[in-house]
């Protein structure tokens, strides 16, 4: 028995689109209500006051203001002050 495949097989090939994740919005910076702040996997930084979470733990501001990062301990915030 060979241990080759046919012709014209080829095992890669396969790559996944990007998901573009990451800091938007920086320290400081005035953003709008509804503008997407960090896109992320798992929840490296929570919503504070201002802020709100989504279902693939997308931190996004809730209202007009002034984006705000804060360590408390281990875990990082990201509030929206106006």
């Amino acid at each position: 028995m060979a241990h080759k495949k046919g012709l014209g097989s080829s095992r890669n090939g396969r790559d996944s689109n990007p998901k573009m994740l990451g800091v938007k919005v920086f320290d400081g910076q005035t953003i709008k209500a509804g503008t997407i702040i960090v896109r992320q996997r798992g929840t490296r930084f929570r919503p504070g006051d201002g802020a709100g979470i989504g279902r693939d733990d997308t931190i996004f501001a809730k209202r007009d203001g002034t984006v705000a990062f804060k360590t408390t301990g281990a875990r990082r915030f990201i509030s929206v002050t106006e």
